[in-house]
């Protein structure tokens, strides 16, 4: 077992390689704590929210949309990207009224997490959205979403089984079933 001690990289130069729409990539020099240098690839992200919107039959609503990066249909909890200076609740606000077309009266935040932290500075949020209502949003338009109900025990289940495959919706359950009444 090693037992070093553990201490922050010193930077000695970043460049950005790509500025894109939702996140910049960068590549930074850093000298460890042995003198040598490395270089890192790293995709710089301002943040992100997943919403786990529970409405009050108990049932999760879940959206399906394509996701290019995959070429798979895939079925996730509702999420989106940090505007710049935006708080975190409020764009969990913004989202599920985007991508469910309902708003939560009451919004818990249930934990956090890096996404990848390998290469990337991407940190989710993750809220609980409870006494959901009609709330109608204009999505971004390069979205198609289908929205899907899913009772609790049934979500948990599909995430065990591997019938859900989005990381973010998989953590999200794991922190929800922290917060559901015992039972």
């Amino acid at each position: 077992m090693r037992n070093e001690k553990v201490v922050p990289f010193k930077k000695i130069a970043s460049e950005i390689g790509y500025q894109g729409k939702a996140f910049k990539m960068r590549r930074d020099t850093l000298e460890l704590p042995d003198g040598r240098t490395v270089v890192y690839d790293i995709i710089d992200h301002p943040g992100a929210v997943t919403i786990i919107p529970l409405d009050e039959q108990g049932q999760i609503l879940f959206i399906r949309q394509f996701r290019p990066a995959t070429g798979e249909v895939l079925l996730e909890l509702p999420a989106g990207t940090l505007e710049k200076g935006e708080e975190p609740q409020h764009c969990a606000e913004r989202e599920i009224r985007e991508e469910t077309g309902y708003a939560a009266r009451e919004f818990t935040r249930l934990g956090g997490l890096w996404l990848a932290p390998g290469y990337s500075g991407e940190y989710l949020h993750f809220f609980l959205a409870q006494d959901l209502y009609l709330s109608h949003a204009d999505g971004d338009d390069d979205e198609f979403i289908a929205v899907e109900k899913i009772p609790v025990a049934r979500a948990i289940a599909m995430a065990q089984s591997g019938e859900i495959h989005d990381g973010k919706s998989l953590a999200g359950l794991l922190l929800l079933q922290g917060h559901l009444p015992a039972g």
